[in-house]
């Protein structure tokens, strides 16, 4: 194995979205980074769907850009199609979401990542990662290279030990057309990891010129939707996807080869995302519903490829076309590529802590798929935060970590550490307690000081931020002190502005001389800001309220053995997840409130214990 002559601060393992935000965020920060994937041609692929962003996950790549990713911008850039999902509904489950040419947005992450200062690009398969008196010290590859490294962040997608399923037919992969990683797998479990399988799928892709577009309906894109909150670049050119339904016809013939299913056949033995199921399992499921609603996305803008979401299935090939040729516009449809399931492993949950750092290993970290997780952004949410903290790792810095109260992003790394998951983990706004105070529309000004502390975001573009602040807490004192007579009652412009059928645009229109027009971002979070003050409010002092357990830390040499009365359930479960705090033991699955007020007062006994005079 011959040494590669230069000791690197990080190396990342995987050019997904997990590696790729992971290498930006570390090599940002100043650190030597090592990106190594399997092929560079595949750096920022979109395995699945050509799209970032939805329920939850469109809230999250805000928040990635507003701490100073490049998901956002990259999608902006290479974006087809722009929406805002739940409109219609309260501001705090609006989500954008954006169609991507697929190609084009590989080739921009492609392009950043190799211009990024001190980020260093080698194509490669690892086989181990190596470890020395509990530390990582680099990675052996496939190639007969060992890479030192004092910090590695694996980022390995569904490569580990990867196994297609195409109705009988099954081999090994780590998607479709790439080989799996096999020898990471192994690593893990021989250095003590307990790893887990899951399973995923995509649906087929189909020649958007034998659509027969007359007979679906079109589905447009929508203005003024952007993911990053700085500059606007100029967009690709804009086009509609296309919304049609299975038939009972659908039905009738997935039913009839249900036995042809590797998933129902028992030779797919890993768990699937209940969100987002096959058709198989829709039709099982649901089997009083006679229709599926269906997506048309086309793939890019220069590929007739087009995407049918709402359809992944793993039925052979000859039923997939029968099934596609049942469905109204798709009669005559030419299947480009047939959707399959993958299973791949993964590590179990509670074996991370909140930098996402291993605890078994310092030094390692663990992004993405690998922690059970699926979908493009919560993967590269993870990454930018193990990129953080593997930087920081090399100053000695304090780790960086996000409260459940401030991003979408600390929920969702919470939750992988307290909670067994029997599913891949997708992020919906339900999962937050506070998601009125987590809006898509304000995560700058939740996230983007912690980007600028961190050195991703530059002065010129923080200082817009706090201009925006500024703004944003005059205009409301402002708006609540200037008070109109409204049919011989006093009333303030920003209880005018709370009414149902009031907005910022009206109140500007109607009282020209005293509202100022800041443009239609800060107008609207003006707006939403004094709508929605109490709820708001309310929020914020439930989190106070909760604050004493959030940050009362527990020691990591606490013997939850010894603690009398509380349950052997709550024993098992504390020890196994090992929470950093009271807030984090309390969302453990088997830790009862009961067994939480056990835990305070043995942990104030042990603290009265530490400062009492021998």
């Amino acid at each position: 194995m011959w040494c590669y002559p230069r000791v690197y601060d990080v190396i990342v393992v995987g050019g997904g979205h997990a590696g790729c935000e992971a290498a930006y965020a570390a090599a940002k920060r100043g650190a030597s980074t090592l990106l190594l994937t399997m092929n560079l041609d595949t750096i920022g692929k979109m395995s699945c769907n050509p799209a970032i962003g939805g329920i939850g996950k469109g809230h999250m790549v805000r928040e990635i850009d507003a701490l100073g990713g490049i998901m956002g911008k990259v999608t902006d850039r290479t974006a087809i199609q722009f929406r805002m999902l739940n409109a219609t509904r309260g501001p705090a489950v609006w989500a954008p979401r954006a169609q991507a040419d697929k190609a084009a947005y590989a080739l921009e992450i492609k392009r950043v990542l190799e211009n990024t200062p001190n980020l260093h690009i080698h194509q490669g398969t690892i086989e181990h990662f190596c470890v020395e008196r509990g530390c990582v010290t680099g990675v052996e590859m496939q190639e007969g290279i060992f890479f030192p490294g004092n910090n590695v962040i694996l980022s390995a997608g569904t490569f580990m030990r990867g196994l297609l399923h195409l109705g009988e037919t099954h081999f090994a992969g780590g998607r479709a057309g790439d080989k799996p990683s096999i020898g990471l797998s192994a690593c893990l479990e021989q250095h003590g990891f307990k790893l887990g399988r899951l399973k995923t799928g995509t649906p087929p892709r189909i020649n958007g010129r034998s659509i027969n577009y007359s007979v679906i309906e079109e589905q447009p894109t929508e203005e003024g939707i952007s993911f990053s909150y700085d500059e606007k670049e100029p967009r690709l050119p804009q086009i509609s996807c296309w919304i049609t339904y299975t038939s009972p016809k659908t039905k009738e013939i997935i039913e009839k080869n249900l036995h042809r299913s590797p998933l129902y056949g028992g030779r797919i033995e890993g768990v699937g995302p209940r969100y987002c199921p096959s058709i198989e399992d829709k039709v099982v499921r649901f089997a009083d519903k006679m229709r599926h609603q269906l997506f048309l996305e086309p793939e890019g803008l220069k590929t007739e490829e087009v995407y049918v979401n709402g359809i992944s299935s793993s039925l052979p090939f000859d039923v997939q076309l029968e099934m596609i040729h049942s469905i109204p516009g798709l009669e005559k449809a030419e299947i480009m590529r047939p959707a399959y399931a993958i299973e791949y492993d993964y590590v179990e949950s509670g074996q991370i802590g909140p930098t996402l750092e291993s605890k078994a290993i310092k030094g390692l970290f663990l992004t993405g798929q690998i922690n059970g997780t699926t979908g493009y952004e919560e993967a590269a949410a993870q990454g930018l935060i193990a990129g953080i903290n593997a930087a920081g790792n090399c100053n000695g810095e304090p780790p960086f970590t996000l409260g459940r109260h401030e991003a979408y992003i600390g929920v969702m790394i919470d939750d992988l550490m307290t909670k067994k998951l029997d599913e891949p983990y997708r992020m919906f706004t339900s999962r937050a307690e506070h998601r009125l105070l987590l809006r898509q529309d304000n995560a700058d000004l939740r996230l983007r000081k912690y980007g600028y502390a961190l050195g991703l975001i530059d002065e010129a573009t923080f200082g817009k931020t706090k201009r925006k602040e500024e703004i944003l807490e005059k205009e409301k004192t402002r708006l609540r002190e200037i008070y109109k007579q409204i049919r011989g009652k006093g009333a303030s412009l920003a209880q005018l502005l709370c009414r149902p059928e009031m907005d910022y645009k009206t109140l500007l229109k109607s009282y020209p001389e005293e509202v100022i027009d800041y443009g239609e971002e800060i107008n609207f979070q003006i707006e939403l800001e004094l709508k929605y003050a109490g709820y708001i409010e309310r929020q914020n002092q439930e989190i106070k309220r909760a604050a004493h357990l959030e940050n009362h830390p527990i020691p990591s040499t606490l013997s939850y053995k010894s603690i009398v009365g509380l349950r052997n359930e709550a024993k098992e479960k504390l020890a196994s997840f090992t929470p950093k705090t009271l807030g984090q033991a309390s969302r453990i699955s088997g830790v009862s409130p009961a067994d939480i007020q056990v835990l305070q007062v043995a942990l104030k006994t042990k603290e009265r214990d530490a400062i009492s005079p021998t």
